[in-house]
């Protein structure tokens, strides 16, 4: 049996506590200063309100879902007692401590994975697997969009207070919708460059930036366009893939990969979910870094594919300020 640690009790804390409750076997401690957790305790899980306190129980896994701007100093603290890490996304609003934790990870050989569900997604898998296949010819160019309104994501408490729309906390549209460049450096491999205008434009109370719109440079030449914003409604995210035999499309409304053939110039539908319940993905990633817990693999998404998405981002950042065309830094500070 596993001792896990799960440090940080917002949303995405909550949810990984609540599916390791009901599709595993676990000893649990959520390390939180929230009060209202009497409904897990009766559960039996353990809270305590320091690391210190969580160390007593000898946890050898750990989630860290606090906030992103302190996920890293959490992750050295942890890494340095061995245990394996699940840090949700993104891995951090900067490069302060990353080579550390890098290098600790390495040292005590420890797994780790970042959380970005979408590699779960059913479809996403299938394109994945249609473009290794090459059935789209050579791949030359991407449009991925990921649209939403951020007062809607909890609609229970204030959003102006939520981490998403703090920048000290590590908040904004390019961090914490890192999932689409996260599935797209997935698809396509490293980005070389980025021009990207990030910052905020709508009238929505945050600190943070609440668009980003980039152009990328992968290394093997293609050409990607990802638009991301805070303030549209209905939520929809959507990718269209251009290869040289066919195109591809998915969107989040209908939930069908469809292909559309250049020669019989039509589109057919290669997969289509119906009542998609998307807390499998969120499942699917725990049971793969349990597994890979067990039999010591590297995960599908570990600290060197956070680090790669992070330093996009960045770059991306950094290219909106100076509005040039930029290269992605590889360098670990």
């Amino acid at each position: 049996m596993y001792t896990i640690l799960i440090v940080g009790f917002g949303s995405i804390g909550k949810r990984h506590l609540e599916n390791i409750l009901t599709n595993f076997n676990a000893k649990i401690i959520v390390c939180t200063k929230r009060k209202d957790l009497v409904k897990f305790q009766k559960k039996g899980v353990v809270i305590v309100n320091s690391l210190d306190d969580a160390f007593l129980y000898k946890p050898n896994i750990a989630f860290i879902t606090n906030e992103t701007s302190f996920h890293v100093k959490t992750a050295i603290i942890l890494a340095k007692y061995g245990i394996s890490l699940f840090l949700e996304k993104p891995l951090s609003n900067s490069m302060v401590g990353v080579k550390k934790l890098r290098s600790i990870i390495s040292k005590n050989k420890l797994i780790t994975q970042i959380g970005c569900n979408f590699r779960f997604h059913p479809c996403l898998i299938k394109i994945k697997k249609l473009l290794d296949k090459g059935e789209l010819g050579r791949i030359i160019s991407v449009q991925v969009e990921s649209s939403s309104h951020l007062p809607d994501w909890h609609p229970y408490e204030d959003y102006r207070h939520g981490y998403a729309a703090r920048d000290d906390l590590g908040g904004g549209i390019s961090l914490t919708c890192i999932h689409e460049l996260d599935f797209l450096y997935w698809f396509f491999g490293d980005i070389d460059k980025v021009f990207s205008i990030t910052g905020k434009y709508s009238d929505l109370e945050v600190s943070s930036d609440d668009l980003s719109a980039m152009i990328m440079i992968f290394k093997n030449n293609i050409i990607g366009e990802l638009h991301l914003d805070y303030f549209q409604r209905p939520d929809f995210k959507s990718c269209k893939i251009k290869g040289t035999r066919a195109t591809l499309y998915w969107d989040s409304s209908s939930n069908e990969v469809k292909i559309f053939n250049q020669k019989k110039k039509q589109w057919k539908i290669i997969m289509k979910l119906l009542n998609f319940d998307k807390n499998l993905m969120y499942v699917n990633e725990l049971k793969h870094f349990f597994k890979c817990i067990k039999d010591k693999n590297k995960t599908i998404n570990d600290i060197n594919d956070g680090i790669k998405t992070l330093q996009v981002v960045l770059c991306a950042k950094q290219s909106s300020q100076s509005r040039k065309l930029t290269s992605v830094k590889k360098k670990l500070i």
